[in-house]
């Protein structure tokens, strides 16, 4: 595996990582708010992720991984909810196409032995919504409750620090690829 393929795939699992520190704080932030049915309620949302391996190796369609029921758009996710390609790092920092990926080709295959990760979507929980008696809310129910989000407080902040800490790993990786690049161009003086 060349150094510019582990930039690439530090590259996605950054953006898999902001991707899920997006989420996370679009769910905290929905936490506490209510609504007068279950059906309104919010509902914490996860993303989902894929290696490109298996793709490479023909077990997934031409349109990707492996799909959640509904893909949320940006509005009903609070953030951005794209399939992001797993070369879509070295395009939009190093322009160009990757060393040995096609432009006309499926952009999830991979004929190197790197392992990039892709985003299929953001798929919602479906853990029961709790129901709260305040007959004097105002969008309290003929019965008197209002619907909490299903949103596990103490969840996202461990979600959130694991994502801040793969993150961080993405970024040394990165690190530790330029200057072994460096390194070597240096030793060609």
């Amino acid at each position: 595996m060349s150094l510019m393929n582990a930039i690439d795939v530090a590259g996605t699992g950054m953006n898999a990582q902001q991707l899920r520190l997006n989420t996370v704080a679009s769910n905290l932030a929905n936490a506490e708010t209510v609504a007068s049915s279950p059906e309104e309620a919010y509902r914490a949302r996860q993303p989902v992720f894929a290696a490109a391996l298996h793709q490479a190796q023909g077990g997934y369609p031409q349109g990707g991984g492996p799909q959640p029921a509904h893909t949320p758009t940006w509005a009903e996710s609070g953030g951005p909810v794209d399939r992001i390609s797993p070369v879509s790092f070295q395009r939009q920092f190093f322009g160009g196409e990757p060393a040995g990926v096609p432009s006309a080709g499926d952009p999830y295959a991979s004929p190197s032995p790197s392992v990039p990760v892709f985003m299929p979507g953001v798929v919602e929980s479906d853990a029961e919504i709790e129901p709260l008696y305040q007959p004097h809310h105002p969008q309290a129910d003929d019965d008197g409750y209002v619907y909490r989000s299903n949103v596990n407080t103490v969840e996202e902040m461990t979600n959130m620090i694991s994502a801040s800490r793969s993150f961080q790993n993405n970024v040394e990786v990165m690190n530790t690829s330029r200057d072994l690049m460096l390194e070597t161009l240096r030793l060609g003086r």
